[in-house]
């Protein structure tokens, strides 16, 4: 074919036929159809009748205005829509997003000479020009390659790079390694595999998270008691007050009873876990996936960059007869290392690309290691390339696996060869011992490999390193002199074995799978403490069917080494029948396992933006304890959550229960709480003191509990006794108080009762900490709404808006009689809470 590229027109004609190179939704929901869908809850729909209601309720006869309460649910409602719309429309937005992948510009041949154009404008039929740590823009075919190797991680989840001939396809999205050459483009945009994964990504039903599933099915039990609650109490009135009276006191109950605080609550509960989380570097793109992280039972994690450094690291050294540790190299090491530091540091090809203002190292993390620590032993790689002169390469290929470079210094010609031991210790005829050149033997050469196969079985990557004086032009890789072995590991990162004893103890199982060998695998394993009943790689799990799998799995087996993202997401299907998975990934082909995990984190740093975009969480800094720190801020989401609507729940099932004993018991002309009464308790109870639980700390021993189980709700057995228990021992003493004072006036009784479900929220908040051994002052916005609270209502008492609510200033005895109720709630609640938790637990 033409060596000349396309011509302009040509390329402007294609343009239109195939349209821009660029990864495209083709779906999209309308922002008002998503802003809608924000009220088809069950709940939101409760708290919309609920506004309406109390509303109406206004223009009853002899009813005065519920302006306040209608404008309080109806912000809630909005606020919820509101931040809800707006983490839906950025999840939305996620294929879109994908367009961020694409090389801003590329280098292709139009009319015959070399022209950097915008990624996007690249057509079918392009001839691209490649050089070492280009990104490929498009899905093509090679027609010139000059040792052309390709990083394919970002695609296939392989580390190894690949060895591309002519005629050879290389991908979208991978990079050039080594070498150069020139590729056709055969496909763009979505059309390319990549394109093809994003299409996919498209037709995975979004699924809810767990939190979101828990909720809906909380609303819609929430939903169903309310409407028993205004059919009974209605049923019940209509014997003993008037119709229209039965029928206000039923529905100010219901609008009373409804948590309208909770959406609001939960909105800035997780608001707060989530920007505390983002401060420890894990960005959580959706709210409700705050709380889900802290439920989960599995972490299914890569190795390379999440439980290790991916920093490689020269750990060990063999020259000379003799094994070196890399952090006590002797000091004097011109004759002993010297030629092995020197030929490591100049026989690499380290490259740094910027893209965005931000320096991106394609170079071969194993190349960067030999540099550090030859620079750490005087040998510096800059400092030596000003006295020697790079006049020829020979790229690292796989096939041979190996790599040689030609220095030229003081017109003396060497080169340096450096790649796999038993490849160049075979084309080795003699070695360099302590400064002196002698004939390699046949024991030697043994003892040397020997050494090779030793140190690589403990996980290690090994490298041979030759050299050999060149006089003339050839350049052939034979009659080499040995130096030695350099061995490396990428280092575990140290805060990664704390953070795996955390999730120990916490009951969550960590579970390896990488691209890695599995000896280096296992050595890192061994390392943090990651317990493990053997390991498999990928191609035995292919043999396995998904029955003796899970068997395995079951096991105890948490290591998987040579898996590719397909085995990933096979893993992933089968652990999800049982348990909550959050699973890591950062290529292209992680995206579908990322997007179908309950979570799914991306790495922030190494991750392709497909990756990042089908994820829920991002680490910013690609670390494993960033996810322990992670489901720690969910299970304080959950913990205040949960604590919210023992409180609530608790208050709520008290108003009901008094309200419903009283219409049985006695016959008073009115309810023995108003209506307007009814709504200024909630109105306190829900509003800041419930908004300020969201803010509570993580309680001491959170993390020292297993997850909550798959399918709890968050009014799970033990939340049920304790609202049950302890919403009829607060009834009694409610009660108890209103008989006691009732000789002193139904006025009286009336406002004592309604201050007492005021005050008495002191004792439910007070044992809640009590009970999780949190201290008033950690959380002072707590503190600061209860006495805020305590001061409006005594306020309300002795203000002239006390006629307006049918109440009247108390007394010594009232008071006394409230004070006494408190103390003995306090006492009994303690002793309820703890019986009730030991008797579930059992």
């Amino acid at each position: 074919m033409s060596q000349k590229g396309l011509t302009k027109r040509e390329a402007e004609t294609l343009l239109k036929k195939y349209g821009k190179n660029e990864l495209t939704s083709e779906d999209k929901t309308s922002a008002w159809v998503l802003f809608a869908k924000q009220f088809t809850s069950p709940l939101m729909i409760l708290l919309i009748i609920a506004a309406i209601v109390s509303w109406l309720i206004g223009y009853l006869p002899g009813q005065n205005s519920n302006a306040i309460d209608t404008i309080l649910i109806g912000a809630i409602v909005i606020l919820s829509a509101v931040l809800g719309f707006f983490q839906e429309y950025k999840a939305e937005k996620a294929v879109e997003a994908l367009q961020k992948m694409s090389a801003p510009k590329s280098t292709v041949i139009r009319d015959a000479k070399e022209q950097n154009i915008p990624t996007g404008e690249i057509v079918p039929g392009d001839l691209v020009v490649l050089d070492e740590g280009d990104v490929i823009p498009a899905d093509c075919q090679i027609i010139d390659s000059n040792y052309l190797e390709i990083n394919e991680a970002p695609l296939t989840g392989e580390s190894q790079p690949v060895s591309k001939k002519i005629n050879d396809g290389i991908f979208m999205q991978t990079y050039v390694l080594s070498g150069n050459g020139k590729a056709l483009v055969i496909k763009t945009g979505m059309q390319t595999k990549v394109g093809k994964i994003a299409g996919k990504l498209e037709e995975i039903k979004e699924e809810q998270t767990p939190f979101e599933d828990d909720l809906n099915k909380f609303s819609k039990k929430i939903f169903w008691l309310i409407l028993g609650i205004i059919v009974i109490i209605g049923g019940i009135s209509i014997f003993k007050y008037s119709l229209y009276t039965s029928i206000l006191t039923a529905i100010s109950l219901a609008v009373a009873a409804i948590p309208e605080g909770l959406p609001a609550v939960i909105a800035l509960t997780l608001a707060i876990g989530s920007k505390s989380m983002s401060r420890k570097n894990a960005l959580v793109k959706k709210f409700s996936v705050a709380e889900s992280i802290g439920a989960i039972d599995i972490i299914c994690t890569d190795k390379t960059g999440t439980l290790t450094k991916n920093e490689m690291k020269v750990t060990r050294i063999y020259a000379n007869s003799k094994e070196y540790n890399s952090d006590k190299i002797p000091k004097n090491i011109d004759k002993e290392l010297g030629k092995l530091f020197l030929c490591g540091a100049l026989c690499t090809k380290v490259k740094i690309i910027t893209e965005k203002k931000k320096a991106k190292n394609f170079s071969d993390p194993t190349e960067v290691a030999l540099i550090e620590i030859a620079k750490e032993n005087g040998y510096d790689k800059k400092i030596l390339e000003r006295d020697y002169l790079k006049i020829h390469e020979i790229p690292f290929s796989s096939q041979r696996k190996m790599m040689s470079v030609v220095f030229e210094k003081k017109g003396a010609k060497t080169m340096f060869t450096k790649g796999a031991p038993e490849v160049i210790i075979n084309k080795c005829k003699k070695i360099y011992f302590n400064g002196i050149v002698k004939i390699l033997d046949t024991k030697t050469k043994k003892d040397i490999l020997e050494k090779n196969k030793n140190t690589a079985s403990n996980g290690l990557r090994v490298l041979g390193f030759a050299f050999k004086e060149i006089s003339g032009n050839k350049y052939g890789e034979d009659s080499l002199i040995w130096i030695g072995l350099q061995a490396m590991i990428d280092p575990a990162r140290k805060e990664v074995k704390r953070a795996l004893k955390e999730c120990r103890t916490a009951g969550i199982r960590v579970m390896m799978l990488t691209g890695d060998n599995p000896l280096t695998a296992k050595a890192i394993a061994e390392e943090i403490g990651l317990q493990s009943k053997g390991e498999i790689i990928g191609d035995d799990l292919e043999k396995l069917s998904d029955i003796e799998l899970k068997k395995q799995i079951d096991s105890g087996i948490n290591i998987f080494a040579r898996v590719s993202p397909n085995h990933k997401l096979r893993i992933l299907e089968l652990l999800k029948k049982t348990s909550r998975v959050a699973m890591t990934g950062d290529g292209v082909n992680d995206a579908l396992a990322l997007k179908k995990a309950d979570v799914g984190i991306s790495m922030g740093i190494r991750g392709t933006e497909v990756a990042k975009q089908a994820s829920d969480i991002i680490l910013l800094d690609d670390n494993f304890a960033t996810i322990v720190e992670a489901v720690k801020g969910g299970r304080r989401i959950f913990d205040n959550i949960q604590k919210f609507v023992n409180y609530l729940f608790v208050s709520n099932l008290a108003e009901v229960l008094v309200i419903f004993i009283a219409t049985l018991v006695w016959s008073f002309k009115e309810p023995v709480l108003l209506p307007v009464q009814l709504l200024w308790i909630n109105l306190l109870t829900d509003g800041l003191p419930a908004l300020a639980l969201g803010a509570d700390p993580i309680r001491p021993r959170a993390m020292q509990e297993p997850p909550r189980k798959k399918g709890e709700s968050i009014i799970n057995k033990q939340l049920s006794w304790v609202i049950g228990v302890i919403g009829v021992k607060k009834t009694i003493i409610l009660l108890a108080t209103f008989i006691i004072t009732l000789p002193l006036g139904l006025d009286i009784a009336r406002t004592t009762l309604f201050t007492g479900f005021i005050f008495y929220e002191f004792v439910r908040i007070g044992t809640i900490r009590k009970q999780e051994k949190l201290n008033w002052f950690s959380n002072k916005l707590l503190l600061g709404a209860l006495v805020l609270s305590v001061i409006l209502q005594i306020a309300l008492i002795y203000s002239p808006l006390a006629g307006y609510f049918g109440i009247v200033p108390l007394g010594v005895f009232s008071w006394t009689v409230l004070i006494c109720g408190i103390i003995v709630g306090y006492a009994l609640a303690i002793w309820l809470t703890g019986i009730i938790i030991k008797k579930v637990k059992k």
